[in-house]
């Protein structure tokens, strides 16, 4: 049984590790505020890009691209997008879970390529490891994921994989995330999308300039803007979670503490009650 000098000494700790957790949930929202700034800023500039290469794609007739073509190749390159630092709840595990859900079920020679190493520490060794991207920073900007992105996208135009992938953690709210796997490559419509925006717009635009050049310049700019939203989603998400896992770390601390506490004051109590009737007992057996 835990004397008081045990139970004080696992108080002072915990105080310590209340700190701790106290601060990073104050680094983590303020990350976060300013991460969430960042997606909810970009998410709409790339899903409104990609719907107009699909309309003006869909309504032009004898246009192709090769970010568009379909490749008779089996082999296939999945980005993983996680964190480099832990401490962050289920964050990374939900997202392997998610990786080899998806290598289970495919039938496509997949060569796993990375950002972040927390993802890749857990299953590197289960997969055709590709390459592992380091950046300078934990957070790469728009230009260092742009030349990841052309890097991908040549290995696609050559014709050496079929499919371009990204799996990473879709920013929900500041407690929710979705880990998914999205295609980037070909950027592809199915027939039903293509019908409907046939029937949505019976008529053509004028373009200036010609659109074969407003795609060739906006489809490559898709695909970069995309990738770069997909990080940014991965961002967000691992602040957020981390900010939910401290503050759950701080209420723990403090459930700690109050009990810890509790429990020395009951020893403490009992303590000086024995004191007392020994006292009392010594006082009776003297006077008796």
């Amino acid at each position: 049984m835990a004397n008081i000098k045990d139970l004080k000494k696992k108080i002072k700790s915990t105080k310590g590790t209340l700190k701790i957790t106290s601060a990073m949930k104050l680094v983590s929202a303020a990350k976060l505020a300013k991460a969430q700034q960042a997606i909810v800023s970009s998410r709409p500039y790339a899903n409104e890009l990609e719907t107009t290469i699909k309309t003006i794609s869909a309504l032009v007739e004898n246009y192709t691209h090769e970010y568009l073509e379909e490749k008779d190749s089996n082999h296939e390159v999945l980005l993983v997008i996680s964190s480099n630092k832990g401490l962050c709840g289920g964050y990374n595990s939900l997202l392997a879970k998610e990786v080899r859900k998806y290598l289970a079920n495919t039938d496509k020679d997949v060569k796993v390529y990375f950002i972040g190493k927390k993802v890749r520490e857990v299953i590197q060794k289960e997969v055709n490891f590709g390459k592992d991207y380091q950046f300078e920073k934990s957070d790469p900007s728009f230009l260092e994921l742009e030349g990841v992105g052309k890097e991908l996208a040549q290995m696609f135009k050559s014709g050496e994989v079929g499919t371009v992938k990204v799996a990473y953690n879709q920013f929900n709210t500041a407690i929710s995330f979705t880990p998914m796997v999205k295609q980037l490559l070909p950027i592809s419509m199915n027939v039903e999308e293509k019908m409907e925006l046939e029937e949505k717009f019976p008529f053509d635009f004028k373009y200036e300039p010609a659109p074969s050049e407003i795609l060739n310049t906006l489809i490559p700019e898709t695909f970069s803007t995309t990738l770069y939203t997909c990080l940014l989603d991965g961002v967000a998400a691992e602040h957020g979670s981390r900010m939910a896992a401290m503050d759950n770390a701080v209420t723990n601390c403090k459930e700690a503490i109050r009990a810890q506490t509790l429990k020395m004051n009951k020893l403490r109590q009992a303590a000086i009650t024995t004191e007392l009737i020994e006292v009392v007992s010594g006082a009776e057996s003297l006077n008796g």
